[in-house]
């Protein structure tokens, strides 16, 4: 094999290196920024201030103890859905059916963002930190930054239109409409919790982008030598 050739499989390499370090970074951000709120605390408040009581006809506190029970099942399983408020279940065969779909996207979602962390951690140590990997990283979560801008605006200016096709693109037609009249789906998640909870989102994914791009650029400069080694460097009599 030629100089050339290896030099070229070797760039080649190291580029698929960045390529995979970026995606990953970008991928583990929009992991964290996700987890932050889709836990029964962010929840509960969320939910209050959409009034969702007030749609479902139960108290504060009712609310609260069935979305906890319902958040953690799509953590922990076992993806059945089956609370009760008051002896009646809280979901019909579609939400429920529904509700299984979306702990089944959360739980491939969060599988590639552990792969995704595994990458980070393999590629950080093989690399020992050096500044390919530390640019990588930054490019990665410059990335995610823009996108979340762009993805923030057009949930801001046609949030009907991006929840719309977000559902399309994961759940099969016809399973994810409900009737906020008659549905508890809907009811316990109001429009306003998801606007709300979207923004949230789109705030602290940014802030997390941001700041892992300045940390990963700044480590990535260039060290100045310690006074020491350019002392000793220097040519006899400089």
């Amino acid at each position: 094999m030629s100089a050339a050739a290896g030099e070229g499989r070797s760039g080649l390499g190291r580029r698929l290196a960045v390529a995979a370090v970026a995606l990953a970074t970008a991928r583990v951000i929009t992991g964290a920024a996700i987890a932050l709120f889709f836990n029964p605390a962010w929840v509960s408040f969320a939910q209050a201030r959409a009034d969702a009581a007030a749609f479902t006809g139960w108290s504060a506190e009712q609310v609260d103890a069935v979305t906890r029970d319902i958040v953690l099942e799509v953590w922990l399983g076992p993806g059945t859905f089956v609370q009760e408020v008051a002896g009646e279940p809280v979901f019909d065969e579609r939400e429920r059916a529904h509700m299984a779909d979306v702990r089944s996207v959360t739980l491939s979602f969060y599988a590639l963002v552990t792969a995704a962390l595994a990458v980070l951690l393999l590629a950080g140590v093989a690399s020992r930190g050096s500044p390919w990997f530390r640019r990588a990283v930054a490019l990665g979560a410059r990335a995610l930054a823009v996108g979340t801008i762009a993805a923030g605006l057009a949930f801001l200016v046609f949030f009907d239109t991006a929840f719309t096709l977000f559902h399309k693109l994961f759940f099969a037609e016809g399973t994810w409409t409900f009737d906020p009249a008659t549905d508890r789906l809907v009811q316990l998640f109001p429009y306003q919790f998801w606007t709300e909870t979207s923004v949230a989102i789109a705030v602290v994914g940014l802030a997390l982008a941001g700041g892992a791009w300045a940390v990963a650029r700044r480590l990535a400069r260039p060290r100045p030598a310690p006074a020491a080694q350019v002392a000793a460097a220097a040519p006899d009599g400089a």
